[in-house]
Formats: C-alpha cells, sequence, structure tokens
C-alpha cells in the first residue's frame, strides 16, 4: 500500500503521520506542497496536522489553495483514500472534500492534552481496526478545533452514519461532540485528535495504532 503525505510550511505532524503509517507497513513518499502531481500508484493521501502557513487568513484557507491540493480533491473525486489529521481536517474543510466548519474552540484557548473518544462507527477503512462503541485515548493540540454545521449536514452526517468519532468529554464546544467525520463515500476521514501520537508504546500508549493498522490492511486487500 502507497501513500502520500503533503507538506505544508508550517506542518509539524508530517514525519510523525508518515512513520505511523510505515510501521502499519505502508510506503510513504513525501510530497511538497507546490508539487502539483502525486507519485504514482498512490492509495492513500495524508494531510498533516500543524500550522500550515502560520494559520493566516483561516486555518487551512491557504494551504487548501495550494498546488497539490487540485490533486488532492482529484484523488478523492476518483474515490481515493483521504486522511486528514487536526490543520489536515481543517483543510479538507476549505477544499470542500468534508461539510462543516472547524471554528475558535469554546474557551478561546488552544488546547493539548489526551482525550478519551468514542468510535461512533466500523464501517470505514479508517476504523476497521476498532469496534462500534470502543472507547480510545488519543492527543489533541489545537486552537480551531471547534466543529460546526448546519442542522441539516449535522442530520446527513447522523442519518448515513458518517460520525466516525465523538470526544466523551469535549474539549473544544464541537457540535454533538463530533471528533471527527467521513466523506459520503466514507473515503475522506477528517479528525481533529492525533492518532499517529499515540501509535508506538513510547508514546504513552497505542489506541492509535489500530487506526492505521486497520486501514493499511484494507488498502492492500482492496
Amino acid at each position: 500500500m502507497h501513500a502520500a503525505v503533503i507538506v505544508f510550511p508550517g506542518s509539524n505532524c508530517d514525519r510523525d503521520l508518515a512513520v505511523a503509517l510505515e510501521r502499519a507497513g505502508a510506503r510513504v513518499s513525501m510530497v511538497w506542497h507546490k508539487d502539483t502531481s502525486l507519485p504514482d500508484g498512490v492509495d492513500l493521501i495524508g494531510v498533516p496536522g500543524g500550522f500550515s502557513f502560520g494559520d493566516y487568513l483561516r486555518c487551512g484557507a491557504i494551504a487548501a489553495n495550494s498546488p497539490i491540493c487540485r490533486s488532492v480533491v482529484a484523488h478523492a473525486d476518483k474515490g481515493g483514500f483521504v486522511l486528514g489529521i487536526c490543520n489536515g481536517f481543517q483543510i479538507l474543510t476549505e477544499t470542500g472534500l468534508l461539510p462543516g466548519v472547524l471554528l475558535r474552540n469554546a474557551a478561546l484557548k488552544y488546547v493539548c492534552k489526551p482525550v478519551e473518544l468514542r468510535v461512533e462507527t466500523a464501517d470505514t477503512a479508517f476504523t476497521a481496526g476498532y469496534g462500534k462503541g470502543d472507547v480510545i485515548t488519543v492527543p489533541i493540540a489545537h486552537h480551531d478545533g471547534n466543529y460546526h454545521a448546519d442542522a441539516e449536514t449535522l442530520r446527513m452526517l447522523n442519518a448515513e452514519d458518517r460520525v466516525a468519532f465523538r470526544y466523551l468529554d469535549n474539549p473544544n464546544g464541537s457540535v454533538e461532540d463530533i471528533a471527527g467525520i467521513v466523506s459520503a463515500n466514507r473515503r475522506v476521514l477528517g479528525m481533529m485528535p492525533h492518532p499517529e501520537r499515540m501509535a508506538e508504546s513510547a508514546h504513552g500508549g497505542t489506541d492509535g495504532a489500530a487506526m492505521f493498522a486497520g486501514l493499511v490492511d484494507q488498502l492492500a486487500k482492496a
């Protein structure tokens, strides 16, 4: 399974994401934001966390207009898999690949700590390593992680089983405790917490490892 991890000025979790994917068995290519095309044979695109372009304008807004993002959108439109974590989630909403927006945290403060998440659906390649209802612990580190969507979008997400994770103790004010969502075809996941930072024992826990192991296994079979 071949994964591409996009690197923007200000990315700070690109190597973490690459290492988590490699440990799960993926071959990983790092792709600079000014590139206009992806490597041949890419199965998964990872859009990492960080502070792309210093979070100027809105978080992810400038990155979403980088040359490589046209290829990211084209990959998703053809049914390819895309994983956006933290700033990556913000970028995916800015490209329109996922609905909703990420607003300033309700307390107007940066939050960095481990949080508990409930797995809301196991019916995606991203969550296949978990069971529905599992509770996992992964870190968050964001200032603008407050997920918001209008009532109709929320009805759609719930009706189509597209909420991937919910916070047990909401740290940022996200509507309906939403921590991650998937696209209509279930091949694009955006989430604010960082599973790549809880993917080996040296991190203090391995609850994130099952995401990458399950994802690589699912895509290898496909």
